[in-house]
């Protein structure tokens, strides 16, 4: 897969998410993807940048990034393809995906995500 194509995969999978979870992009975030396969780390630079602007995506290490995101590659293609929030958790539960950064950051990002998942409850038995 060429550099572009996962970009643009990278920009689907951000897309997809900031769908589900609109509440991310009122976020200004960094962080970097580390995408695994058979011994081979590709490392990108996702900044989200708290406006209605489509992510800015760079190969390379995630300079500013506060938050570290590590995804197997097979996973990572199905999940941008495919991902809902319940499907990435899943990944994160079996060990295909992991994240790291400021106890602070991570549980604000938790917190949108538990309120996500209250609303699709309730819209559910309601």
């Amino acid at each position: 897969m060429s550099a572009n194509e996962t970009r643009d995969l990278i920009e689907q999978a951000v897309e997809r998410m900031l769908a589900e979870l609109p509440a991310l992009k009122k976020l200004p975030l960094v962080f970097q993807l580390e995408l695994r396969g058979r011994g081979d780390k590709q490392l990108y630079r996702v900044e989200l940048t708290g406006t209605e602007a489509p992510p800015i995506i760079d190969k390379g290490m995630g300079e500013g990034a506060k938050i570290m995101l590590g995804v197997t590659r097979p996973h990572f293609n199905t999940l941008a393809d495919k991902g809902t929030v319940a499907l990435w958790r899943e990944a994160f539960i079996a060990g295909h995906a992991h994240v790291a950064g400021p106890p602070q950051m991570l549980k604000l990002i938790l917190n949108v995500v538990e309120r996500h998942d209250k609303r699709a409850a309730a819209r559910r038995h309601g």
